[in-house]
């Protein structure tokens, strides 16, 4: 592992004794790779993924030519926020993963206020 990749870890080890999710306000959780970004919605005090998502995931692959890019990042953002709102989430605690709250996470997180999850 690199230092970079380190140092990510650590960064998000140190947010996270911050950050909880709650049955009422779960933890939205960013992972950003080269390829493209994933997400999900945990509730922690039960360690249970209410429900995830990628840019790889087959509903996607159509609609976006690269994942891993900023514009990739924003109709990520908007099919994520629909599916959480059928899912009943409208409050979040935003987990950036130790991520610069820039580009493509900051892409993703506008994109999800944009389709009505509050954090």
């Amino acid at each position: 592992m690199n230092i970079k990749e380190q140092k990510r870890i650590y960064r998000h080890k140190r947010i996270r004794k911050v950050i909880n999710g709650t049955p009422e306000r779960p933890r939205l959780c960013v992972h950003r790779s080269l390829r493209g970004l994933s997400a999900q919605v945990i509730d922690d005090t039960v360690g249970k993924v209410i429900f995830g998502k990628s840019t790889q995931s087959k509903e996607l692959k159509g609609k976006i030519k690269n994942g891993g890019n900023i514009e990739a990042a924003k109709v990520f953002g908007k099919i994520f926020a629909v599916e959480a709102v059928k899912k009943g989430v409208k409050k979040v605690s935003f987990d950036r993963g130790g991520y610069l709250y820039h580009g493509r996470v900051k892409a993703f997180a506008d994109a999800v206020r944009e389709g009505g999850v509050e954090f």
